[in-house]
């Protein structure tokens, strides 16, 4: 099918991430004539970042799955994964020989363990497709003309019935996501919900954190807390860095620090032992003090805990590393198990966008339609991918709601 005369393309594709290059092959193959303009160098560099470059490409789980992990705004994502899901989306990726294995942690991953693999999959397909890829080219501006769109960038005037914009949020710059596409939605009279960087790490201040760095906690439950009150609670693995937290359970809370007005008012709050309740471990340090007495009491709770977190939970309580388990007082006792179970620190805040993995917030989903992508403000106008306010978990989740509507986009270009 050929553009009107008047267009130089049924659709402009602002932004070739994962949204955007999965649209463009949709589109394309629907026998539309598509450009994708990337203002960087390279399609899908924040792809070959993802997953310390092994690329989550989705989650093990059913579509309500995916919808549960970004809160309350998951619904709108309904009528996306309808149409493309976790199952069209592994079979999109085998089909184009990239093997994929599901983990324990319920991440998708290629075999390979090569993100590489999955962006080459993704521009082998975009080339058959027939769909132009303009790198190094930005929108510069774009405007409404008469049934369609001007797209201007730095080296000429483009014109498209149909513009899709898949630009990303704000996290990691570096990638060339720079927020460019909360402006031109704006131009079309359309509102950014307040942003913020999200999957990020999280920053404390607590010098014992720091001397713990490097050691990685595969279960410990974590809380924000603000006055007592918890704002967020996720449980997973937790990695200990000279900054403060990092791994999965500290970036999955890390929207609520983000998004608190004043930080360092927030705490959090670990339990280093989520799958043992607390009367049990207070029960298990109390027998194993009378019953391995002359043990180091470090060396008792190393059975549970790693080491160097055992010798930091005995300074933090006022007890020397080196003292036997024997004669354990029960204020002792119940401060050490308060420790493992309910350990605060005070918060600083964030590493930001540099570090942010996704931007929480975005343009309204108020004034998307969920079945579409389709602007409710300006027909024609379709968005998709990170630009809009949906932020998930990390495990796949983000780049699923990408690959969905986007794919959902392509359907109205």
């Amino acid at each position: 099918m050929t553009p009107p005369a008047a267009f130089d393309y049924d659709a402009i594709i602002l932004g070739a991430g994962a949204a955007g290059l999965m649209a463009a092959i949709h589109a394309a193959e629907r026998g539309r004539k598509v450009l994708l303009l990337e203002k960087g160098k390279k399609a899908g560099v924040k792809i070959l970042m993802s997953g310390g470059t092994r690329c989550n490409i989705t989650h093990d789980c059913d579509n309500r799955g995916i919808v549960e992990a970004f809160g309350p705004n998951g619904k709108f994502l309904h009528s996306a994964l309808a149409n493309f899901g976790v199952r069209e989306t592994v079979a999109f990726f085998n089909g184009e020989g990239v093997a994929t294995k599901a983990e324990e942690t319920g991440k998708i991953f290629p075999v390979s363990d090569r993100a590489l693999d999955v962006l080459d999959a993704l521009l082998r397909r975009l080339h058959r497709s027939g769909a132009t890829l303009a790198l190094t080219e930005p929108a510069k501006e774009v405007s409404a003309i008469d049934g369609g769109f001007r797209v201007t960038t730095p080296v000429r005037t483009l014109t498209a019935a149909k513009l899709l914009v898949t630009t990303g949020g704000l996290s990691y710059p570096g990638c060339g996501t720079t927020g460019d596409g909360y402006g031109f939605a704006r131009k079309f009279g359309h509102t950014v919900t307040a942003t913020r960087p999200s999957l990020v790490p999280v920053t404390v201040h607590a010098e014992w954190v720091k001397d713990l760095s490097g050691v990685t906690m595969p279960d410990v439950g974590l809380k924000v807390v603000h006055e007592n009150k918890a704002l967020a609670g996720r449980r997973g693995s937790l990695l200990f860095a000279h900054f403060g937290l990092s791994g999965p359970v500290a970036l999955d809370i890390s929207r609520a620090v983000s998004g608190h007005a004043t930080p360092s008012q927030l705490a959090l709050e670990f339990d280093l032992l989520p799958g043992v309740p607390e009367a049990q471990f207070n029960d298990y340090v109390q027998a194993e003090s009378l019953a391995q007495g002359k043990k180091q009491l470090a060396g008792v709770l190393a059975e549970k805990l790693p080491r160097r977190v055992c010798d930091h939970l005995l300074a933090l309580t006022g007890q020397a590393p080196d003292r036997r388990a024997a004669a354990l007082s029960k204020p002792d006792r119940l401060a050490l198990v308060a420790a493992v179970k309910r350990l605060r620190v005070p918060v600083k805040g964030t590493l930001g966008y540099e570090k942010a993995e996704v931007t929480s917030g975005g343009l309204s989903l108020d004034e998307v339609d969920s079945r579409t992508m389709q602007s409710k403000r300006h027909p024609g106008l379709y968005f998709a991918g990170e630009v809009l306010d949906l932020d998930g978990w990390i495990g796949g989740y983000n780049f699923q709601s990408a690959w969905s509507t986007g794919t959902l986009a392509a359907k109205g270009l």
